[in-house]
């Protein structure tokens, strides 16, 4: 019978590494869904301001520091679409657009 000793620690070696990367992936997906979240929730609110007559760049720039506001007109709607690069190490571009109706009604 062959000695099989530090097999499993090899085993271990090998395989810690891609725990580590999937593990960091996972990390990764869960942080650029949260700054998603807060830049949709910040051009709803950006929306409204401007909807309302209000400037939705200094709104944006409190809540999503860093995003690039563009303004737009849809017949009686008031749009506004903020794009903002994604945190951390992924080379992602993230896009929240949101409308309301202008004159605060």
């Amino acid at each position: 019978m062959r000695d099989e000793r530090g097999s499993a620690t090899a085993e271990f070696a090998v395989a810690l590494p891609s725990v580590v990367l999937v593990l960091a992936c996972c990390l990764a997906g869960m942080a650029v869904a949260g700054q998603q979240l807060r830049l949709q929730d910040a051009a709803a609110l950006a929306a409204r301001t401007l909807a309302r007559g209000g400037e939705p760049e200094a709104l944006a720039a409190r809540l999503a520091p860093g995003a690039r506001v563009a303004r737009s007109a849809d017949g009686d709607l008031a749009c506004v679409t903020l794009t903002a690069p994604a945190e951390g190490l992924l080379p992602l571009t993230l896009q929240a657009r949101s409308c309301a109706l202008s004159g605060g009604r």
